[in-house]
């Protein structure tokens, strides 16, 4: 797994116009990889999919969003994405592949489960067995 350094929240281009949105952020960062995890570090559910991938050989960039100073706005904009709506249930792990949304826990298995997860992840060159 690698993890991605959570960016410095003092760093700020002078160029930079205006601040990425969340949203953007999350669409950014997905795309930048095979494989992306929006996870909490303390997550049985996040540590379970990480293992999952893992367990396949592949390996995913992972966005620990307790530790990055804007996680609790990425956190509402995968809560967005996802269709949640506002207080509403954990919405992490939340996985993309090839940049696309896959989507939470139960999707990813039922993914895994029904034999469609490794299409997508050769799809996206994370897994070439």
């Amino acid at each position: 797994m690698q993890y991605a350094a959570a960016e410095q929240a003092w760093y700020m281009p002078a160029a930079a116009p205006m601040a990425e949105s969340a949203v953007a952020r999350v669409e950014r960062l997905a795309s930048e990889s095979a494989v992306v995890v929006f996870s909490m570090s303390s997550c049985c559910m996040c540590h379970a999919v990480k293992r999952l991938f893992c367990g396949m050989g592949v390996h995913p960039t992972v966005h620990e969003l307790d530790l990055d100073p804007r996680g609790r706005e990425l956190e509402h904009a995968l809560a967005r994405l996802l269709g949640y709506g506002p207080g509403g249930a954990p919405v992490v792990p939340v996985v993309f592949i090839g940049g696309k949304l896959v989507g939470a826990m139960d999707r990813v298995m039922a993914a895994h489960i029904n034999g469609s997860l490794v299409p997508l992840l050769k799809e996206a060159g994370a897994l070439w067995l």
